[in-house]
């Protein structure tokens, strides 16, 4: 397997680059969360995944591991192939994305071109687990609503009582969009606490 391409960039757009490496321009597709990464580089190396199939071989490039990480474990679900991985992660950052999945966020994932409603729900129950494996659940974010400093301390006080980190999250975003004027970290508490019972 080809691990990465170095060297000049040739020719670039939002959906390929030509890196010239040793005499040889390779042509490799990359997502525009990439393009966003390495649009005004004129050198540049891509992590790679090169893809065999019986009508062809496709070079995919990522301006970083976790992308291409993600990449790999997109397709390994049925009924995404490597053009709708790349698409979700044009559609999306790969943080979001990883998000989305573990946060069973269906909304956000349906919204991809080419990912329906069945084929968001088998991304979840396929990558759920080994994405919360890889990220440990201490380093996932998830999207942050209302007051910062009284959702930070209701999270912390509810994962010391024994709560699981991702619910705790999901159930104080919640509370916070239904309850805007929350008045401190306390009232925060008391309200997760009834969506978490």
């Amino acid at each position: 397997m080809i691990a990465y391409v170095k060297g000049p960039i040739t020719h670039k757009t939002p959906t390929y680059v030509i890196i010239e490496a040793g005499g040889i321009g390779y042509h490799i597709n990359i997502s525009l969360y990439t393009y966003s990464k390495i649009e005004t580089n004129v050198s540049v190396q891509l992590l790679t995944y090169f893809h065999v199939k019986e009508d062809g071989q496709t070079l995919y490039g990522f301006s970083e591991e976790t992308e291409r990480d993600l990449f790999i474990k997109l397709i390994s679900v049925s009924g995404i192939g490597p053009n709708t991985a790349r698409i979700l992660l044009s559609s999306i950052t790969p943080q979001e994305a990883r998000t989305a999945i573990i946060s069973e966020d269906v909304r956000t994932l349906n919204g991809v071109k080419g990912i329906g409603p069945k084929t968001a729900k088998r991304l979840i129950l396929d990558l759920k687990d080994k994405l919360m494996k890889d990220s440990g659940e201490g380093n996932l974010v998830l999207p942050i609503a209302g007051n910062n400093k009284f959702r930070e301390e209701a999270l912390s006080a509810l994962t010391t009582l024994g709560f699981n980190r991702i619910r705790v999250q999901k159930v104080l975003n919640k509370v916070l969009k239904e309850n805007t004027a929350v008045p401190n970290s306390e009232t925060l508490i008391k309200l997760a606490l009834k969506n978490l019972s």
